[in-house]
């Protein structure tokens, strides 16, 4: 069964713990990194771990993935993402990917910082998937073996600056603020029988309390042995990398169909790019100062519950 642990902060002391019923037993041990934990520490370990606990309401949550990993998103990977996005999923023959900086990442409690230069914040909850094994050279990986190279999984959320990142071409630049990629609470890992709850998890977005996300990565493109396999063939993956891997329909972001894009593709930039940030502005969906956005990732029956990460925006200090 899968297991929760925990990278915190107690008594000015950053530590790593397993989670049971509101309490944390401290993992003996200093791991300055997510490779280091998840290399000294297999599940099978940890789940005979047994000791004095300490309240979880005591500690600081701090993130899981420490900023040393790297950060790889996929792009437009839920089907009905993609058709909202003007897309034909059972037509894209390619995998987007990108990266975060990894200096976007913070706790999942976190406060997401609103620059105050951008205007359009948008949220996307994603099923992230942490490396046990150093990937460095090309490799078909498959589902069957796929608990070889996953150690766990974790909450993802890709906060967006639509504003920077889709008129200047910049994923990476709209997608990287500081704060923008909370992550966790927990690093949930697994057994070898949990990743058949893989296709099986749902995630659930809110914005103050209202739906803005819910599907099931049973709805996933391209799944993660299959990208795991794409990425092989472009650059090396280390024990404690992330993998982001997509986002559910509902974003704030609104595509214009593919009709309208043909007849913007005949305007001048300047009139293009003025007619997209028109349409954006009627969009009451993106975020602002004093929004709470809470996202949860669980299997149906349980099993697998990621648990719920909770941040409110707040404006850049002047």
């Amino acid at each position: 069964m899968a297991l929760h642990v925990l990278h915190y902060r107690h008594e000015d002391h950053a530590s790593w713990g397993v989670v049971r019923n509101g309490t944390v037993t401290p993992i003996p041990g200093e791991f300055a990194t997510t490779a280091q934990f998840i290399a000294a520490n297999p599940i099978e370990r940890l789940k005979e771990l047994d000791g004095p606990t300490i309240p979880e309401s005591a500690v600081q949550w701090l993130s899981p993935i420490t900023t040393n990993q790297q950060f790889i998103c996929q792009g437009a990977n839920y089907r009905q993402h993609m058709i909202e996005s003007g897309m034909d999923p059972d037509a894209k023959k390619f995998n987007m990917l990108f990266t975060k900086a990894t200096s976007c990442i913070v706790a999942a409690d976190s406060p997401v910082v609103k620059p105050s230069h951008v205007r359009f914040l948008d949220y996307e909850i994603e099923l992230g998937l942490v490396l046990k094994k150093d990937i460095t050279s090309c490799r078909i990986i498959t589902d069957a073996d796929l608990h070889e190279y996953i150690a766990g999984a974790v909450i993802v959320n890709d906060y967006s600056a639509r504003d920077i990142q889709i008129p200047q071409m910049q994923f990476y630049k709209g997608k990287s603020y500081r704060t923008f990629g909370p992550i966790g609470p927990y690093l949930c890992l697994f057994e070898r029988a949990d990743f058949a709850r893989l296709g099986d998890l749902e995630l659930t977005l809110t914005v103050n309390g209202s739906v803005r996300q819910k599907d099931s990565t049973a709805n996933l493109v391209y799944g993660p042995a299959e990208t795991l396999s794409e990425i092989s063939g472009v650059h090396d993956l280390y024990v404690g990398d992330l993998l982001s891997t997509g986002t559910p329909a509902g974003c704030a972001l609104s595509v214009p169909s593919p009709m309208k894009q043909r007849l913007a593709a005949a305007l001048s930039e300047e009139a293009k790019w003025k007619m997209f940030m028109e349409i954006q502005a009627s969009r009451r969906e993106y975020l602002h100062a004093g929004d709470v956005v809470e996202s949860r990732i669980a299997s149906r029956d349980g099993s697998i519950d990621l648990g719920v990460q909770r941040n409110q925006v707040v404006d850049q200090a002047s």
